[in-house]
């Protein structure tokens, strides 16, 4: 069965897979979700017996539909291949009782390549179904790794341009090192003077701009989105989960139809969306477990039912989580108001011009299945430091504040269900706040010193994005005001 996109803002919007990867967001400011969730149509035991590969061809097919067999199949060979360090692409890693969902073997360290592999192939393949022969223009917005997945992914990819925003002193030394060391003459990488929202915000509003989207068009560009929005980020992250779910099956750590949790850490909430559509698919998960650090917007919406993203933004150890406008929670609403637009695009008004809104009381009832909490610094360092102690598993900042808030999920439920959590990045990501939270004495040491005591005391080989940047050279180092990012667009495309 057909699925079509509709956007969260407007009725009578409905265009296909290709065309929704293409666009990025709707016209009218909205997100693209499918008029309606597939069901999975082969049995958990039947995918149980399939590569990564395969069960992501099975997952795909029933969201892209207006994809042939032969054009999916070939993105998807084409994203997971030797980039990614392990033949099994998203393996799970047993530790202290949970199965860590190990998200970070491709080629930049991190969730975002789950997704940024294979993005571009299917906006390629979109662009020639739909007969575009405007250059496409990827414009992103950047909490520290989606910058460089989707500029590994678009690099020296004919036919496509990418300009990526990050806050300037917003992310880790590694993560500004491996975006600013990009090569590729379609690339640009801009560190703005603000932080991530402010980035998000000012793309927005650049793709909300009918004048300079006429103006583009006129000139042979055409802008597209590689950020979670797009909905060809967040149909792959769905296919990890079946995933884990059926590697925990072919392992014999669960039953066929037995339920599972799922702790996925969490700011901009595509990634626990994606296991909230895996759900609804029909995968057995019981709880989706919601990780926040310090900037705890979405535990405070999740426990009150108003989302409120007035207060303090907080920089933490995990800044890929630093935010305090979790975009892809628009979809969210959009179903618990029971797909009703004008409903939803009230409150993102409301959002927008107040900084906040309120869900009815029926529309809390519809998150029962969530659990949100969160980890503070103290917290996440803690937990790194328990769990290299207890059984020198060494996790990344933001696997740690989902692993603590784990922890706490236990503490206030006892529930022993079987449970998987996301881990979204390398430790080598954020080498010096992993090590200091291992032992203080390390503090003393360079970034790359820190780099191969890493290796040593985990027995982790250090990954090649590490490597390759040890001595690379700086390619990038543009910077603009947040009211400028119009303005460096413009002349990166020489107008």
């Amino acid at each position: 069965m057909e699925v079509l996109y509709n956007s969260t803002r407007s009725k009578g919007v409905a265009v296909k897979a290709s065309e929704a990867i293409l666009k990025g967001l709707s016209e009218d400011g909205g997100l693209f979700v499918p008029d309606h969730i597939p069901q999975l149509d082969i049995g958990l035991k039947e995918l149980s017996g399939m590569t990564y590969r395969q069960v992501a061809y099975e997952v795909m097919k029933l969201y892209l539909t207006d994809y042939t067999r032969e054009e999916l199949e070939t993105c998807i060979e084409r994203a997971y291949d030797s980039k990614f360090d392990t033949e099994e692409i998203a393996p799970l890693r047993e530790a202290d009782g949970a199965y860590y969902l190990e998200l970070f073997h491709g080629a930049t360290i991190a969730f975002k390549d789950m997704a940024l592999s294979i993005l571009p192939h299917l906006m390629i393949t979109a662009a020639r179904k739909n007969h575009v022969k405007n250059e496409i223009v990827i414009l992103t917005a950047t909490s520290g790794d989606t910058g460089k997945a989707a500029l590994a992914g678009f690099a020296g990819v004919e036919g496509t341009r990418i300009v990526v925003f990050y806050p300037k002193n917003g992310v880790s030394p590694i993560q500004e090192k491996q975006m600013v060391t990009q090569k590729g003459d379609n690339t640009l990488v801009v560190g703005i003077h603000g932080n991530f929202d402010d980035a998000q915000t000012g793309v927005k509003k650049i793709f909300s701009d009918r004048e300079l989207e006429r103006e583009l068009r006129e000139k042979g560009f055409q802008l597209s989105s590689a950020n979670s929005i797009n909905i060809g980020r967040l149909v792959p992250q769905i296919c990890y989960y079946v995933y884990a779910y059926v590697q925990l099956l072919a392992k014999g750590r669960i039953s066929e139809g037995e339920q599972i949790n799922v702790v996925v850490p969490t700011g901009n909430f595509g990634n626990i969306l994606a296991a909230f559509y895996a759900k609804n698919m029909g995968l057995p998960i019981h709880k989706l477990i919601c990780a926040s650090n310090e900037n705890k917007v979405l535990y405070d919406f999740f426990r009150t039912g108003t989302y409120d993203r007035n207060r303090e933004f907080v920089l933490t150890s995990s800044p890929s989580m630093d935010i305090l406008i979790s975009s892809n929670l628009e979809r969210l609403i959009y179903r618990i108001a029971g797909e009703d637009a004008d409903r939803n695009r009230e409150r993102m008004e409301a959002l927008s011009s107040q900084g906040l809104y309120e869900i009815s009381p029926s529309m809390k009832e519809e998150l029962k299945d969530f659990y949100g909490n969160y980890a503070d610094e103290k917290e996440t360092a803690a937990e790194i430091k328990r769990l290299y102690q207890t059984c020198g598993y060494v996790l990344d900042t933001h696997t740690a504040v989902a692993s603590a808030v784990y922890r706490k999920y236990i503490a206030d439920t006892h529930d022993t269900v079987r449970t998987v959590i996301a881990s979204t990045a390398s430790p080598f990501k954020f080498t010096r706040r992993v090590m200091d939270a291992i032992d203080e004495r390390y503090s003393a040491m360079g970034d790359f010193e820190l780099v191969d005591e890493l290796s040593k005391i985990s027995g982790v080989k250090v990954p090649k994005a590490i490597e390759e940047i040890r001595t690379a050279p700086v390619l990038h180092n543009k910077q603009c005001d947040v009211d400028e990012m119009k303005d460096t667009l413009m002349e990166f495309l020489d107008l």
